[in-house]
């Protein structure tokens, strides 16, 4: 799902002198920016910052106002060495909605976000959803991945700060005006964007000025995600032929005539067979053995997504300067990301007896089965997999639903910078930030008709796998019934949080100490999550199950209004299959429709749906901070560096809802926990001139992950009949990491440099699922009949705990070239390109405290192996970008205990590429190209690895997305 179409990047030198200054905060610029223009401009401003700051940080820059390369921020993001970014729906996205999307250095879920140096939050989490960035309104974007002490602290992976535009960006009046529409190939929906800048300074006289700005974005775009979600697991099937004396004895047994059992029609074939299921494959005898297969990657089933994307985005700044030694500043942003996803699925209920069965060799071992939990040799357990065959006599349902999934963030600030002397420079800044999501699922769910049935025709293999179906239309309104209503999913959360900060810089007269910083923070952020779900409400005559003859269905064909068939280009008809099934529509899920059509469902109307009491939550965070850094250099200049320490105070207060049971009533009471914890975050960086242009680098910082707020929710629930449980963990402490850099830079000229480097993050408490026995004082003593292994009276209970340590290495080779007027006719290209290798330990146990197992896992969705080359193109009015990127096998979510119940995203590579052409001096025509290799993030059963099998479990197709677009300016 999700991506953010960034058109004005822009870095500014003056700003990054600030930001030595001031942490990450470029405000206090004693006179104006540059806006950089062109691909040689943007590489020399961005090359400029890798070289000159102490820290290892990589930029980017725009090549104008409105210019950036790619139609997305975490596309773009992706270029920079050690920066991996999830894709959904054809877009840079993060994974559900949640986290930021980005990878760095190998650590997923462990990026810290800021807007101008201010920490920046999406509603319900600590990261910011990247996709939901908004463009036009952005100046520049750096990647800090070992920040020093004086930056914020919250992220053991690195810090992403998106620095927005400043009236003293501008020398002159300025206007902007871009105008573009969108379209992906597969949607076939032309959209808008629109984007508009202006800004201007004002001389009072006497060395005063105020600036101001003002900027704005209004942003669609339409995506498709073509999907075959299939089955994990072993999913043990033995073959039993219908002309076997087996087959006739279970057949004669079916004295319904169930389909999913061995039927009279079909004794004596030998072409049948009645796949029975096994959940293990204890007390066969040899002959049954032989005939037992595997069958993960069967079901595959058609699902189609449609995906809106709104964005919409303010900007508001302004600032009044005197003699450039007193600034005084007011800053807001307002972002608004909506989205939108309708879906409509078709799946087959296969028959129990298939037709045409057709086996492939499949070496289903032990370690595939449990990690060899036994240890010695790695037998194979099951040696075929299920490749095709005709499922007879299957059912059909289909499912239609929507999902609207707003985010709203702003935040305003206003601070003071001050310069008493050339010595001296001052700041305070307050900033408050309001953030809110709302996630609204509703689903309709149709069934086949009373005694209709398909033969569903399937092949397991390939990419995608195949499937098609005989039988009755699957268009027919006839043919369906309806079955239930769902709103599985809708929740809220409302978060806000403040800042406050003072910072100060002294630069002594002359010595090896050249500059001391110091400063303190004080923030709070408070979120409120509350959940309103339900789930199965029957679209029955009576209110009650649908039955399974359908006495009490209602027929679609009564109902034809609420109704529509899924589009007929399903995967480009590459899966067999294409579409054109008959789903309950979307757009019919809204407001109140479908209560009004179903009185006996007992749906809720929408805006009165009750409150799930158990499922609310309160999160409160106050964090107290103060550094001191020190920055050093010899009198050459050939040795610099700088010297710092964090010390930071975290209080944390959350309240659950939870049930007591003890007197067999239900008592809701609230939980309420309260923790503290200070940590001391030491950094160091060195750079050493080796020769003019040649940089070694030396770095080393401890920083901290906090746990994400919903694992710390002081929440408990059992189940009284099996013994079970699970519990949030508001006692958990931050992942630490001790974080390890040293590179090599070599800069030829202002644009054209090669640099490689190593790091290394040493980290402690990973956080990782076990289970424990223990007694819950809410709950009466467990005396159910179903063994729990624990002892009397215990329930065996589920939770997340600091446990084990691990590490994430690599090395970082990065490079960019551009041909001078020498070279003759090559003197217009350019080129520029970078690879990461990353090896990351992430220990879990999947066994039990008592009892541990644990197993060394690669990091989630992190690839080994990743790369981007970039060729350029830039003459006078005319500039081109071909870029391709491209990265190895990655574990999707986390590993299972049981490697063949995993699912991983197969390597791909994906081209990108842009045109630009001055159409007059200011006006200038872009073409920008997406994804033009068409590739989607395959998913495949098992893990990277020993445990990678090749087949495929899920196969995606998004198409390719076109804008074309037209961006006036005047002034500078």
């Amino acid at each position: 799902m999700r991506k953010a179409l960034f058109n004005t990047i822009q870095l500014s030198a003056m700003a990054l002198a600030v930001s030595q200054a001031f942490a990450q905060t470029p405000s206090q610029d004693a006179g104006t920016t540059v806006v950089v223009s062109g691909i040689r401009a943007s590489a020399s401003s961005a090359v400029a910052i890798k070289r000159d700051t102490m820290e290892v940080v990589d930029s980017i820059s725009a090549e104008d106002i409105g210019k950036l390369p790619d139609m997305n921020v975490a596309e773009t993001l992706t270029r920079v060495p050690g920066v991996q970014g999830y894709r959904y729906g054809g877009e840079g996205a993060s994974p559900v909605g949640q986290g930021s999307g980005l990878t760095i250095r190998g650590l997923s879920g462990q990026t810290a976000s800021q807007v101008n140096g201010r920490s920046y939050f999406t509603a319900g989490a600590r990261e910011y959803n990247i996709e939901g960035a908004i463009p036009g309104m952005v100046a520049g974007i750096d990647v800090f991945k070992n920040p020093s002490a004086e930056h914020i602290e919250g992220a053991i992976g690195g810090l992403v700060n998106i620095r927005t535009r400043k009236p003293s960006d501008f020398k002159e009046l300025t206007a902007t005006l871009s105008v573009n529409a969108r379209q992906n190939d597969m949607a076939k929906k032309t959209d808008p964007e629109l984007f508009g800048l202006v800004a201007n300074k004002f001389d009072l006289g006497g060395g005063s000025r105020i600036g101001v700005m003002a900027a704005g974005v209004y942003q669609k775009s339409t995506g498709r995600s073509d999907n075959n979600p299939a089955n994990g697991g072993a999913n043990f099937k033995r073959a039993i032929r219908g002309d076997s004396a087996e087959y006739a004895t279970l057949a004669a047994a079916n004295t319904a005539n169930s389909p999913n059992q061995p039927m009279a029609a079909y004794v004596g074939r030998n072409d049948v067979s009645f796949l029975q299921n096994l959940p293990n494959l204890s007390g066969l005898t040899a002959e049954q053995a032989a005939n037992v297969m595997v069958a993960p990657g069967l079901t595959s089933n058609a699902f189609q997504e449609t995906i809106y994307r709104t964005r919409k985005g303010l900007s508001l700044a302004a600032d009044y300067r005197h003699s450039n030694t007193l600034r005084f500043y007011t800053e807001g942003e307002y972002t608004y990301y909506q989205y939108y996803q309708n879906y409509r699925g078709l799946n087959s209920i296969d028959g129990g007896n298939v037709q045409n069965l057709q086996t492939t060799p499949f070496a289903f071992t032990e370690g595939m089965a449990n990690r060899n939990l036994n240890g010695g040799s790695n037998d194979v357990l099951v040696n075929q997999r299920l490749r095709s065959g005709t499922f007879l006599n299957s059912t059909i349902n289909t499912v239609g639903g929507e999902e609207h999934r707003p985010y709203t963030t702003w935040i305003a600030a206003a601070g003071v910078e001050w310069s008493p002397s050339a010595a001296w420079a001052l700041k305070g800044d307050f900033s408050y930030i309001k953030a809110d999501q709302t996630q609204d699922n509703r689903s309709v769910n149709l069934d086949s008709a009373n005694g209709l049935y398909w033969s569903t025709n399937r092949v397991a293999d390939g990419a995608p796998h195949q499937l098609t179906f005989n039988g009755p239309s699957l268009s027919d309104p006839n043919n369906f019934v309806f079955r239930d209503y769902s709103n599985g999913t809708y929740q809220k959360w409302d978060d806000n949080g403040y800042a406050a900060r003072l910072d100060a810089a002294y630069s002594p007269d002359g010595g090896f100490l050249t500059k001391i910083k110091f400063g303190a923070r004080a923030a709070h952020q408070k979120s409120l999550f509350t959940n309103f779900s339900f789930a199965g409400k029957p679209l029955t005559s009576d209110g009650k199950a649908l039955a399974i003859n359908r006495s009490n269905g209602i027929s679609a064909s009564t109902m034809t209004g609420l109704l529509e068939t899924a589009p007929t280009n399903f995967m480009n008809g590459d899966a067999g299959y294409a579409g054109g099934y008959l789903v309950a529509a979307p757009t019919a899920l809204d407001g109140n429709r479908i209560m009004t059509a179903f009185p006996n469902a007992s749906i809720p109307a929408e805006g009165s749906y009750p409150e799930n009491p158990l499922a609310r939550r309160v999160f409160n965070e106050h964090t107290l901070a103060g550094y001191l850094v020190g920055e050093f250099a010899t009198e050459d200049e050939r040795l610099r560096g700088n010297v710092g320490v964090r010390l930071v105070r975290t209080n944390t207060d959350v309240t659950a809802r939870v049930a007591n049971i003890t007197s067999g009533a239900v008592v809701i009471a609230e939980n309420i926990k309260s923790t503290s914890y200070t940590n001391a975050l030491p950094t160091f960086n060195l750079t050493y001139n080796i020769q003019k242009d040649f940089l070694a680098r030396f770095g080393y910082g401890r920083g901290l992950t906090r746990p994400d707020i919903s694992s710390l929710n002081p929440s408990i629930s059992v189940n009284t009949v099996n013994g079970t449980g699970s519990a949030g963990n508001p006692d958990l402490r931050p992942q630490l990491a001790n974080s390890f850099d040293l590179s090599l830079e070599r800069y030829f000229n202002a644009t054209n440099y090669v640099s490689a480097g190593l790091f290394d993050k040493q980290i402690k408490g990973f956080l990782s699922g076990i289970t424990e026995c223990q007694t819950v004082a809410l709950a009466p003593a467990y005396s159910g009949s179903i063994a729990n292994s624990c002892p009397v009276g215990q329930y065996q209970i589920t939770k997340s705990v600091n446990a084990q340590d691990g590490y994430a290495r690599g090395i970082e080779v990065a490079g960019q070239y551009f041909f001078d007027k020498d070279a003759g006719w090559l003197q217009n290209f350019g080129g520029s390109a970078s690879y990461t290798y990353v090896d990351t330990s992430n220990p879990i146990n999947i066994g039990s405290v008592t009892a541990p197992r644990v197993i060394d896992t690669q990091q989630p969705m992190v690839s080994k192996n990743s790369y981007t080359v970039t060729g350029m193109y830039e003459a006078k009015g005319f500039s081109a970008r071909l870029a391709y990127t491209w990265r190895s096998d990655q574990v999707l979510f986390g590993v299972s205990p049981s490697p063949i119940d995993g699912r991983y995203i197969r390597s791909y590579g994906i081209v990108d590429a842009s045109l630009n052409y001055d159409i007059m001096s200011n006006l200038t025509l872009s073409v920008n190209l997406g994804n033009l290799t068409n590739k989607g993030l395959d998913r495949y059963v098992g893990e990277p690895g020993a445990y990678a099998t090749n087949v495929e479990r899920q196969h995606y197709l998004n198409g390719r997305t076109f804008a074309l677009g037209l961006r006036y300016k005047f002034g500078k």
